[in-house]
């Protein structure tokens, strides 16, 4: 079993910074594609970012181009998910995700790919 843990979210104003780390209990993280991804009130989960095993691809949803960044580091068994100039909108609950056994480069998008889900972090950003 495979225990996926969030943290580092919050509230904070437009404009600001957030990272999030995702924290595996696994043996070998490297084995794992990891997601993220978000849902806001109301509204169905959504992606967010995707990172390739190694790390060495990472793929984005247009919403957060270029505000976020996703990273892991495989000895840490950790992924995060660097957040920058925050707008309301990306207001939701924050999950991260591991799709085990994933060709090395492929960075899965689609949420029934994966198979293991944290229990998700809150992020609010005020207007």
């Amino acid at each position: 079993q495979v225990l996926l843990v969030e943290s580092g979210g919050g509230m904070v104003q437009a404009g600001g910074s957030l990272r999030l780390s995702c924290a595996a209990s696994v043996r070998i993280f490297s084995r794992y594609a990891m997601g993220w991804f978000r849902q806001a009130p109301g509204k169905e989960c959504v992606f967010v970012a995707a990172i390739s095993r190694s790390g060495g691809r990472v793929y984005y949803a247009d919403s957060v181009e270029g505000r976020f960044s996703a990273s892991r580091d495989n000895a840490r068994n950790t992924v995060y998910l660097q957040m920058n100039m925050l707008k309301p909108e990306d207001t939701a609950v924050y999950y991260c995700a591991a799709d085990r056994d994933v060709a090395s480069m492929e960075i899965p998008t689609l949420q029934r790919v994966y198979d293991y889900w944290g229990q998700g972090t809150q992020v609010t950003v005020s207007s």
